[in-house]
């Protein structure tokens, strides 16, 4: 009896430890998209320490205020109007822009790479609360919106 219970044991934790997952083990599920209609876009990379022109765009109704950091006050874009700055150079390669709607609403990026050197940022009403407030270029040419 005492025999048939330690195999018994023994036999379930085999099987158990058998199905078990390894630790290290990276499940991926793999998920289909159908290119050019359901996949997300490619991320927006530049070549890094390159210029780029970062124009941005107001497509809003109210007035946003802007600020490259650390480099201008905070400056007033009204709707509609377009504001350019320069970023990504060798000695800063880094490019941080912050952004804001003056009567406190939500806005939505929309980052587009117009060519090898342009950045178009369009500012749209909407997102849910916060909203996008920053957009970030990394020394490495990823560009993100946080």
């Amino acid at each position: 009896m005492y025999y048939s219970s330690k195999l018994l044991s023994i036999f379930l934790l085999a099987s158990t430890l058998l199905f078990l997952p390894a630790g290290d083990a990276n499940l991926a599920i793999a998920g289909t998209c159908v290119a050019g209609s359901s996949c997300p876009p490619p991320p927006i990379k530049f070549i890094p320490g390159q210029r780029i022109t970062i124009e941005v765009v107001n497509l809003t109704q109210g007035v946003i205020q802007l600020q490259q950091m650390p480099v201008t006050d905070a400056l007033t874009i009204s709707p509609g109007q377009v504001r350019t700055f320069l970023g990504g150079n060798t000695i800063d390669p880094n490019f941080s822009l912050i952004f804001w709607d003056t009567m406190g609403l939500a806005l939505k990026t929309d980052i587009i790479k117009l060519g090898a050197r342009n950045l178009r940022i369009e500012l749209r009403p909407g997102g849910r609360p916060p909203g996008n407030r920053a957009v970030y270029l990394n020394d490495d040419g990823r560009v993100q919106v946080l």
